[in-house]
């Protein structure tokens, strides 16, 4: 996750899971690939930026189902990042991206956990989080 002043970075997935809606930037590890660099590339693609992992904030699994069969299972790492250079553009696997204040987030719809995962990191960079807190979108 990219926070920068008091915004973090969005992106609008272009492709499933949760296609069209807001989360952080994203990806999959390559073959060989260390996690940072695939977190800085993944960053890159999506948003055009490159980045600077700061500190590592989360882990969690991200399982889908469909009629009881698993579609996506995921782990999931949230590491705090910080911009080295480039200007948000959308990039390969995203509709949109943006940097966005707390404020604003209730209006992009987060699902729960992005949410979640948001307001920690914001409040790692040393944030202060609006009173009330943002209210997540639907789960999927």
């Amino acid at each position: 996750m990219v926070v920068e002043g008091r915004r973090v970075l969005l992106v609008k997935r272009g492709k499933p899971p949760l296609l069209g809606r807001w989360v952080v930037p994203g990806g999959t590890v390559e073959l060989g690939e260390s996690l940072e660099e695939a977190l800085v590339r993944e960053v890159r693609e999506e948003t055009a930026l490159d980045v600077r992992p700061v500190r590592f904030l989360a882990a969690f699994e991200r399982i889908v189902r469909n009629d009881g069969e698993v579609r996506y299972h995921f782990v999931i790492l949230d590491y705090l990042c910080e911009r080295v250079s480039g200007e948000v553009a959308a990039g390969s696997d995203a509709l949109d991206a943006r940097f966005v204040t707390p404020e604003d987030l209730e209006q992009y719809a987060l699902p729960p956990k992005a949410l979640e995962v948001v307001l920690d990191g914001l409040l790692a960079a040393g944030v202060d989080l609006p009173d009330p807190l943002p209210r997540a979108g639907p789960a999927e």
